[in-house]
């Protein structure tokens, strides 16, 4: 590659993990680049060290964005600017996109350095279809919201792919086995690391297993997709309706019942309507 590179942004990723799986491309872009947007410099510090060099570096993150980013926009213009996350590829759940948004809508060259991406290691090892999947990437924390969340993707036909902590893990994943029903799913972490697991079974398996023991490190949840079900009774959507309206506001449970059974929202509407005698 030339070592003479081009000004614009250059979106790098880098190792979730194991430092030997930054690319050569990747460290002549970090080596040369006239700065760095990191997210945290102490975790990028270990990044330059294993490098051999000290990198020029500028704090990017959801906290100093807006504030930094015309800055960065404006360097683009006769510089090279690079982008990256504390592990894997930046803007993957990440901060970022806007910086990209910002560089294209004034003219600058924006090239990207694929590597590693934490979603997409796990779904190679889950065993799970890979064919059409969803990232999610992280649940709300909070129960009514998360439950909210995964009642909006439920009828999805596809492999789901999301991040979470150790501490909320078993809780996470019961909560998709109660919205989902007791699905196949797999949880990697430590991918690419010494203790790296890959661990499958029913969600709620993982979830008992999970509950006694929390894992350390960054994790990924492999959720497979709905299988073949049968059409709903009119019974069942009934039920799941009235359940539902007892605790969403009927928009919402109209949502939520039309999006599990393949509902036609106007009917169950009219049907909630005479459920709540409107």
């Amino acid at each position: 590659m030339d070592s003479v590179l081009s000004p614009g942004l250059y979106i790098v990723a880098t190792p979730i993990g194991n430092l030997g799986d930054l690319s050569p491309r990747a460290s002549q872009i970090l080596l040369n680049a006239d700065v760095v947007a990191v997210e945290d410099s102490r975790v990028t510090a270990g990044l330059f060290r294993h490098l051999g060099a000290k990198g020029k570096m500028t704090p990017y993150h959801d906290h100093n964005a807006d504030a930094v980013r015309p800055g960065l926009i404006a360097r683009m213009s006769s510089e090279v600017v690079a982008l990256v996350s504390d592990a894997g590829t930046p803007l993957i759940s990440d901060p970022g996109f806007k910086l990209v948004r910002d560089a294209r809508a004034a003219g600058h060259a924006v090239t990207t350095i694929p590597g590693p991406c934490a979603a997409i290691a796990a779904l190679t090892l889950a065993g799970l279809p890979t064919d059409r999947f969803l990232f999610l990437g992280f649940l709300p924390s909070k129960q009514q919201a998360r439950a909210e969340s995964i009642a909006e993707i439920a009828g999805v036909r596809a492999t789901l792919v999301l991040y979470e902590s150790g501490p909320r893990l078993s809780a996470c994943l019961a909560a998709l086995a109660d919205g989902l029903g007791d699905r196949e799913a797999a949880v990697a972490r430590e991918i690419t690391k010494r203790f790296e697991e890959c661990v499958t079974g029913s969600l709620t398996r993982l979830a008992e297993r999970y509950a006694e023991a929390p894992p350390k490190g960054e994790i990924v949840i492999i959720v497979a997709p709905p299988g073949e079900a049968p059409p709903a009774s009119a019974e069942d959507a009934d039920a799941a309706l009235a359940e539902a309206l007892t605790r969403l506001p009927a928009s919402k449970a109209v949502g939520e019942v039309a999006r599990k059974f393949g509902l036609d929202r106007k009917a169950l509407y009219a049907r909630a309507m005479a459920m709540k005698g409107e």
